[in-house]
């Protein structure tokens, strides 16, 4: 069961409801254009605000005789629990008119099998007061006014800026690296665990995040990856708190993709995670280490990307294969390349370094209970089975601002550290 707080009211298209109050970026994107004024964003922005001064008055929906009920976090988030089969992915031309599925196979020897229990899957703010979803509903973080309005570009809200494409070498984009990866053939997932830290973030226009990436395709406009982790982004969150997020593009954040559930694409099937909500607790410099294990891998028969959390192996939801081009083929249509670690966003490279932090702000050497790590990572090979990462090569873009260092054996396998503060005596 759940409760909240509802005043009363109703709605005669609560489908169309639903849309909008998940989506609605999507109703002025396309409309805009690539060549999109100022002019006509704030035309777009104006409309947003009169449909959301419409939803304002009224907050509960019938929905074919389930409630819409709203949850209101600790933190100021609102999550809106909505029926699955309503949720923002359907929206998608390639989906409409589909229902969540689930996968034909995991991993043959990922030894996670999920609890169906009401066991907390992961630590999240929302959750600190015993509220939940009801079953057959999923949570959604519902996107603002004030979140479009601290956007860059209302027309691009919710995704990643278009020179953010993962790379393997250095680059001057203002988007460092500290990340291993492996390369030279196909893979079909990834699964590691890595500790989450409240990163500081010196800008709204800058971020940082630790994640997987799962990449198919050329560094040009072709580009699908399929990317996942925790992030802190004051301009996309309205705050720095460290929160778990998804992301996938297939045209190398073109016009594809995005962060969360802000377009249709990623269908969630957990009714027990918020994608984009803060997790709590998290790891203290000299103190506990709070980690999450991710693992994203192909459904070998379906085609399908699936996301799976925490060590019961909760799965949160899946890409569907056609979204994609590379990462979409059925069969042996895997991944050439696999990364593990983080990112962060220098806004000043003709100046002085930004103080963003990466990981824990601290740089590898310091280790356990101080620095930002991976461990145990893995790969998903052709037969389906986990495999260690073997080959895994390490990459610093700027080692003074933010470095990697690796290990291998004992309980943590193949792991590494990595992350700094950003400006420092190394990193004027």
């Amino acid at each position: 069961a759940a409760s909240a707080s509802m005043a009363s009211c109703c709605c005669p298209i609560i489908a169309s409801f639903v849309s909008f109050l998940l989506v609605f970026p999507v109703l002025f994107s396309s409309a805009a254009g690539n060549g999109s004024t100022f002019g006509e964003e704030q035309l777009g922005l104006r409309r947003m605000k009169a449909r959301l001064a419409r939803v304002r008055e009224a907050s509960v929906k019938t929905i074919q005789g389930l409630i819409l009920v709203i949850l209101q976090s600790p933190d100021g988030d609102v999550i809106d629990c909505v029926p699955s089969h309503l949720q923002p992915a359907f929206d998608h031309p390639r989906l409409r008119g589909q229902k969540p599925e689930e996968p034909a196979a995991r991993p043959g020897n990922d030894h996670a099998m999920e609890d169906d229990d009401e066991e907390e899957v992961l630590p999240q703010t929302w959750r600190s007061s015993g509220e939940w979803c009801p079953k057959g509903t999923i949570p959604v973080r519902r996107t603002t006014e004030g979140d479009l309005l601290r956007a860059s570009s209302v027309r691009r809200f919710g995704m990643k800026p278009r020179s953010a494409a993962a790379r393997r070498d250095s680059t001057s984009n203002g988007h460092e690296h500290a990340v291993g990866y492996v390369s030279g053939g196909q893979f079909y997932g990834a699964k590691a665990s890595l500790n989450v830290w409240p990163a500081q973030v010196s800008s709204p226009a800058e971020f940082s995040l630790s994640q997987i990436w799962v990449i198919s395709g050329s560094f040009g406009n072709d580009l699908n990856t399929i990317e996942a982790g925790w992030q802190v982004s004051p301009e996309l969150y309205g705050d720095n708190s460290p929160r778990f997020f998804t992301y996938w593009t297939s045209d190398a954040y073109q016009e594809t993709g995005c962060y969360n559930l802000h377009c249709a694409g990623f269908v969630q099937t957990n009714g027990r995670v918020v994608i984009g909500a803060a997790i709590t607790p998290v790891s203290a410099y000299g103190g506990r280490q709070f980690d999450i294990t991710l693992m994203i891998w192909k459904d070998p028969k379906k085609g399908n990307w699936w996301l799976q959390l925490g060590p019961s192996g909760a799965l949160v939801g899946y890409w569907p294969s056609s979204l994609f081009t590379h990462l979409g083929a059925r069969g042996r249509g895997g991944a050439d390349m696999v990364q593990f670690g983080g990112e962060a966003v220098n806004t000043r490279p003709s100046g002085s370094h930004t103080p963003t932090q990466m990981g824990s702000g601290r740089f590898p050497g310091e280790g356990y209970g101080r620095a930002a790590y991976f461990r145990n990572v893995q790969v998903v090979d052709w037969d389906n089975n986990l495999i260690p990462a073997a080959g895994l090569r390490l990459l610093a873009d700027h080692p003074g601002c933010y470095d990697i260092a690796g290990g291998q054996g004992g309980a943590w396998g193949s792991y590494f550290y990595y992350g700094g503060p950003g400006r420092n005596v190394r990193c004027p």
